[in-house]
Formats: structure tokens, C-alpha cells, sequence
């Protein structure tokens, strides 16, 4: 079942430096963006991202961990105009963009204990 629309509100409430979040979990996406944000990407762009995209990364990242590194929990992207912090899941992942003046890694644990408990 796909995580309940609260949480989506819950990992915006970690940081005013979130900018998005995407949650795609057992297959279902859902997604929302803060308003008035500058140098955002297009949603049509960002829904490829969260199917194909973030989770092949998330897979190469996932198999290489596994080897020999004690897996692998989650893939930062420095984009231009935002960090994309995206979170391996049990049932998928969470996708989470901040503001360049933040640091994803300070609120990475937080995101993943809201992702956990929904």
C-alpha cells in the first residue's frame, strides 16, 4: 500500500530547505513540490526521474554496496539549482530535494525514520 499523504507533509516539515519530495513505493508515486521555488525542474521530468531514473541508481549503488561496503542507503545528486537526496526504501524510495545553502546528509536520518514508520 502506498504511503499515507501525511507523510509527504511530515518530511516537509524537517526542513524549510526541502524543496520536493517524491515517495514511489510497491509501484504507486506520489509527489508534491513547495510553491514560488526558483529554478525548479519540469514534472514531467521529475516523474521519469522517480521511475526510472533514482531507482537505477539506487540499484547499481545498492549491488556495488552489497560486494564488499556493507550495502548501501541512499544516492546524493548535486544538480545545479538543488541536492537530490534519494533513500533507498524496503518498498521503493524517497526523493528529496533541498536548497544548495542545505545539507541533505544533516536531515537524512530524520526522512528515513518518517519513511519507516508509514
Amino acid at each position: 500500500m502506498p504511503s499515507p499523504p501525511y507523510t509527504i507533509d511530515q518530511i516537509f516539515a524537517v526542513a524549510p530547505a526541502i524543496r520536493y519530495v517524491a515517495l514511489y513505493r510497491q509501484g504507486h508515486l506520489a509527489s508534491r513540490q513547495r510553491s514560488a521555488i526558483s529554478g525548479a525542474s519540469a514534472s514531467e521530468s521529475d516523474r521519469y526521474e522517480e521511475l526510472f531514473v533514482n531507482p537505477t541508481l539506487l540499484t547499481l549503488a545498492r549491488q556495488r554496496g552489497n560486494l564488499d561496503c556493507g550495502g548501501a542507503k541512499f544516492v546524493l545528486v548535486g544538480y545545479g539549482n538543488f541536492y537530490q537526496l534519494v533513500l533507498d526504501l524496503p518498498d521503493g524510495h524517497a526523493s528529496i530535494c533541498f536548497e544548495l545553502s542545505s545539507n541533505p546528509l544533516n536531515y537524512a536520518d530524520a526522512i528515513r525514520t518518517i519513511c519507516n514508520k508509514s
